[in-house]
């Protein structure tokens, strides 16, 4: 880019450009003599607009989407003016917005983990519309769509939703031993990340009810409750989320929620008739062109595909599990879910693998 006009890119995803406000756009306001006698020269009277989708874009790991955003004068100027946009992704903690792109005409720029991902489509007049390509996990949230003309500065909020499934996660040591920041080391490594409260919210209004606390994405540690009963608040509180709030990052303890979307591969079982040790299974795995899969892909093959396997088989976290969806005699108890045989030490198990398409 020109240096000047990636200056000025870079000024504006920085923050630094406040402009003044007030419902008009100002066509001139400096003078620029360098006098003291800057003043405002004239206003056209004609209102900016900015509009994005009310309702929330859903997407999934892997995908391509679209985040609309419109924007208009009222009365309408004419022809399109060339001003400029600005997408921000805002963060679950309220802490400073990350920036995502900013564009002026045909020239922009993308930020961080949206470089070579981000694009501003402009299909028709007046559209500032932001294409993600390649989705990721972390996608997932608020943006702002921002359109500034002159003096004059718009936006909108969008909500970008992935669809995914949320699970509570301890590691091999047990109950309470993970602080933030390992909290989302484990997710990671099982192919996830650590939930939003909106999430847990959506996990838990389609029946997820777990009694042991964990971290959310945003610093706070909550957990959500279908049935009131003793050991986790008391009988007569009623059904929700409940909060701890923010907890020290490095100090405190708990476990961790979880968040994983739609697979862009395939998860699926194999055994021996005597059994694999741990080991004998990653190797398996491997022979199949495969690895062995982790709790994150098999919680996503059970809620988007429908896996279905009454037979126990380990995971990359050292733990065995398997996937219920019809319940039946003999696997676990009566509700759907994944079921967890914990962290053996010995034991010869199947495998469940996972393989890219």
């Amino acid at each position: 880019l020109p240096l000047l006009l990636k200056a000025t890119l870079l000024r504006l995803a920085s923050g630094s450009y406040h402009p003044f406000y007030n419902g008009f756009y100002y066509n001139h306001i400096m003078n620029d003599n360098g006098d003291g006698q800057d003043q405002v020269d004239y206003f056209s009277g004609a209102k900016l607009v900015v509009e994005t989708s009310k309702d929330p874009v859903y997407s999934y790991n892997g995908a391509n989407v679209t985040l609309p955003c419109r924007y208009r004068y009222e009365p309408d100027l004419g022809p399109k003016r060339k001003i400029r946009i600005k997408w921000s992704k805002l963060r679950d903690d309220y802490t400073k917005e990350q920036d995502v792109m900013v564009a002026i005409g045909k020239t922009y720029m993308a930020f961080g983990d949206f470089k070579g991902r981000a694009h501003i489509h402009q299909a028709s007049r007046y559209e500032a519309s932001l294409v993600i390509s390649d989705v990721r996990l972390k996608d997932d949230g608020k943006y702002r769509c921002e359109v500034i003309d002159g003096l004059e500065d718009e936006s909108d909020i969008v909500d970008l939703r992935l669809q995914g499934i949320v699970f509570p996660y301890q590691p091999p040591r047990g109950q309470y031993r993970l602080n933030f920041h390992e909290a989302e080391q484990v997710c990671q490594d099982q192919g996830a990340i650590l939930a939003n409260f909106n999430q847990l919210f959506q996990a838990w209004s389609e029946g997820l009810d777990w009694c042991n606390a964990g971290w959310l994405a945003d610093g706070t540690v909550q957990y959500p409750i279908r049935l009131p009963r003793k050991p986790c608040g008391g009988v007569h509180l009623a059904p929700g989320i409940r909060s701890y709030g923010p907890r020290h990052r490095h100090l405190h303890r708990f476990d961790a929620f979880c968040f994983s979307s739609a697979l862009k591969g395939e998860v699926f079982y194999l055994d021996r008739l005597a059994g694999m040790t741990l080991e004998e299974a990653k190797q398996s795995c491997q022979d199949a062109g495969a690895e062995i899969a982790r709790v994150g892909q098999l919680y996503s093959a059970w809620k988007f595909v429908g896996l279905d396997r009454c037979n126990a088989g380990w995971l990359a976290d050292g733990s065995v599990r398997y996937p219920i969806v019809t319940p039946r005699a003999n696997c676990g108890p009566a509700e759907p879910g994944v079921r967890s045989f914990g962290f053996p030490s010995k034991g010869r198990f199947g495998v469940f693998c996972y393989r890219e398409r």
